[in-house]
């Protein structure tokens, strides 16, 4: 037995990780002996939640655990067998099927797909399996539209709406900073240094990074913190008694609410996020440094949010290439 599965390592050393020949080892040992694994008494929800333990030590946001928790409890309610006899063709079907039932678009499957990879991806790191049935389930081709910025004209008609010194201190804000609405909603007075027009806020993965804000926002900002009658420690708080911090629902509210009264389409916490990366690589700043600003990790993330003006490719290929 013993040379047996000597030869089986051997036969498949080139095909696996160290760790997984290791792993192999182990359960190759454990079944010829009819010993029990250690694994088996793990169930598929045992494994989900380990996962989900894993990433929240990673530093992931509740948002985040939920939707990797509910999308993967959802596949794991159609298999009944172990997660680790799950195949690619399974997934595919699954995935497959999803689609047509809940008659999803390609990004939204890409985005289930990414996060049953994940999981897959951590099981195989922590060697609850051999190999992830995802590597061969690659990317879905999604069709990548233009997304839209908020122009110079729709900006002032929305400063103009506002009936309250908070709803326009908001709009500067996000408009200059380009920050997350959950790092806006964040933020406490002391967080703002109006000396050097500048705030810390905590982003994902509870990382803190500096941003910065005009002359235009620094005085919106205090005039509201001016006005303001209450003791509340938050930046933005209701309008109304007792006065709570603003969650992030009320920020979309009220100006998805200024949009639609003005006839501006889609105008949410993001759009400024898209708008100010945009404006700052259209008026020459370095993506590294936009990149910084916004707080992403990869600069392909920034490069998504940014809109190239199509004007200043023209001019730079007239004065580079022709």
């Amino acid at each position: 037995m013993e040379e047996a599965i000597k030869y089986i390592l051997v036969d498949m050393d080139e095909y696996l990780t160290s760790n997984q020949s290791q792993k192999l080892q182990r359960v190759l040992v454990a079944r010829l002996t009819n010993q029990k694994s250690t694994t088996d008494s793990l169930s598929n929800h045992n494994y989900l939640s380990m996962f989900l333990n894993a990433k929240k030590i990673e530093g992931c946001s509740d948002r985040t655990l939920s939707y990797y928790e509910t999308t993967i409890a959802k596949l794991l309610s159609n298999f009944s067998e172990p997660i680790r006899k799950v195949t690619t063709d399974e997934i595919r079907g699954y995935l497959a099927n999803y689609q047509t039932i809940n008659n999803c678009s390609k990004v939204t499957i890409d985005n289930v797909r990414r996060n049953i990879s994940s999981f897959f991806t951590w099981l195989e790191e922590e060697d609850y399996i051999i190999k992830s049935p995802m590597r061969r389930i690659h990317k879905i081709k999604t069709v990548k539209m233009v997304k839209e910025i908020i122009s110079d004209e729709e900006i002032e008609k929305l400063r103009d709406s506002c009936d309250n010194l908070r709803d326009l201190a908001i709009i500067d804000l996000l408009y200059s900073t380009g920050i997350r609405i959950g790092e806006l909603v964040r933020l406490n007075i002391d967080d703002i240094n109006f000396e050097e027009r500048e705030c810390v806020v905590l982003g994902k993965g509870d990382k803190e990074r500096k941003v910065y804000f005009d002359a235009k926002t620094k005085i919106h900002l205090q005039g509201y913190i001016n006005n303001r009658s209450d003791n509340n420690q938050a930046l933005f708080v209701t309008l109304d008694a007792p006065y709570d911090r603003l969650k992030i629902s009320g920020v979309e509210i009220r100006l998805r609410s200024l949009g639609r009264e003005l006839g501006i389409n889609k105008i949410h916490p993001h759009k400024f996020r898209r708008t100010m990366a945009t404006r700052a690589i259209d008026k020459g700043m370095p993506i590294e440094q936009v990149q910084r600003l916004l707080g992403h990790s990869q600069i392909d993330t920034t490069m998504h949010y940014a809109i190239v003006n199509q004007t200043n490719v023209k001019v730079s290929h007239r004065k580079f290439i022709a």
